[in-house]
């Protein structure tokens, strides 16, 4: 197996400790950010979608003209689109980043959140959506001629795309949720199924309830865990500046107004508030705080400590079949560029000494 490094951009510099200050979008900012993971060694960029934020499609399209190698991932939710357009779309896109695109489809785990664009289907219903979207989205993206379709959620006639992916037989179709209605839909479309930063237990636990949905349907999907390295030169000094972020974050939310945070309806943000409930730390250096603070919301669980202690604790969730990482920092472009520096290197040399370990293994049984 072979490890994938995934960051993530914005357009304008904001996090837990950053509030946004100044314009949405900042194109230096983005070229500097889009550029910085490239050259740190990262292999993909998700550039994330929210209600109120700027077009993920159109950052991605920017960032595409001023890095040469970098994949990307695109955030992307389902029925604000017709799934025939957003086909042409990607498949453009893909074609015009030269084959470097990934979605992410993303139903959605919030009522609210869904409102804001005008959708006021339920939860379960927005898989069910997602389930068909993904669908007729492979179909487009794959067959050589016009076909109709009458759906639940979907009606057309002679629905086609003259523009193909680069990417065969389509873009990498990265998907996360962790409901049941969510894990039905990912065994049969995700390509790379994608969760939080949770406990080994945890990870082991759904990665496994992942296989068997999928292997109904002959497939065999990859695995996503995402993360916020907390690096520092000593272990003392890594876990003083977790506290420190922890303070900053609470301040901010505090001077917003801002309660502490719930799950609302996100199976995903129970799953991290759940691993936290059990502690602050959890199995090597994994941190929960910040996760607790906003309400497991977005990946917002740490790995703590040297970027020695943090690549092997990565390494532990590689052993267990996860071969994608995401990981960005509190501190977005300078965390960026100290993980190419520090921990990069670090976990592909682990992950290829790994490799030459459990290749001696099946030669010698």
């Amino acid at each position: 197996m072979s490890v994938e490094i995934i960051g993530m951009i914005q357009s304008s510099k904001q996090s837990e400790i950053h509030p946004q200050n100044g314009p949405a979008v900042d194109r230096d900012y983005v070229r500097n950010f889009a550029r910085a993971h490239e050259q740190s060694g990262f292999d993909r960029i998700l550039v994330p979608h929210h209600s109120t934020s700027p077009s993920a499609t159109l950052t991605i399209a920017y960032a595409t003209t001023v890095t040469e190698n970098i994949h990307f991932m695109l955030a992307h939710r389902p029925g604000f689109v017709a799934p025939t357009l957003a086909a042409r779309q990607i498949a453009t896109l893909d074609q015009f980043s030269g084959g470097r695109l990934g979605v992410h489809f993303i139903s959605g785990g919030s009522d609210a959140e869904q409102q804001r664009d005008g959708d006021f289907l339920s939860h379960d219903e927005r898989y069910a959506r997602t389930d068909e979207y993904l669908s007729i989205l492979r179909r487009i993206w794959t067959e050589d001629r016009p076909f109709d379709h009458d759906g639940t959620y979907y009606r057309f006639k002679q629905g086609f795309s003259e523009v193909k992916p680069v990417q065969q037989p389509h873009v990498p179709i990265f998907f996360g949720g962790a409901s049941e209605a969510a894990l039905e839909v990912a065994a049969k479309h995700a390509d790379i199924y994608a969760l939080w930063g949770e406990s080994l237990d945890q990870v082991r636990d759904i990665t496994m309830r992942v296989r068997a949905a999928a292997a109904v349907h002959g497939r065999v999907p990859r695995f996503s865990v995402s993360f916020r390295p907390i690096l520092g030169e000593t272990e003392a000094k890594a876990w003083a500046r977790a506290d420190q972020i922890l303070a900053q974050a609470k301040a901010i939310r505090e001077a917003a107004g801002l309660p502490q945070g719930s799950a609302l309806q996100s199976e995903g943000a129970r799953r991290l508030l759940a691993a936290a409930d059990k502690g602050a730390r959890l199995d090597k250096v994994l941190w929960t705080e910040v996760a607790k603070l906003i309400g497991g919301r977005s990946n917002s669980t740490a790995l703590v400590g040297t970027p020695e202690q943090v690549a092997d604790a990565l390494l532990d969730y590689y052993d267990l079949g996860v071969t994608t990482f995401l990981i960005r920092g509190f501190d977005p472009l300078g965390d960026a560029i100290d993980y190419g520096r520090e921990l990069i290197p670090r976990l592909r040399t682990l992950v290829a000494e790994r490799d030459r370990q459990n290749d001696a293994t099946r030669r010698a049984a």
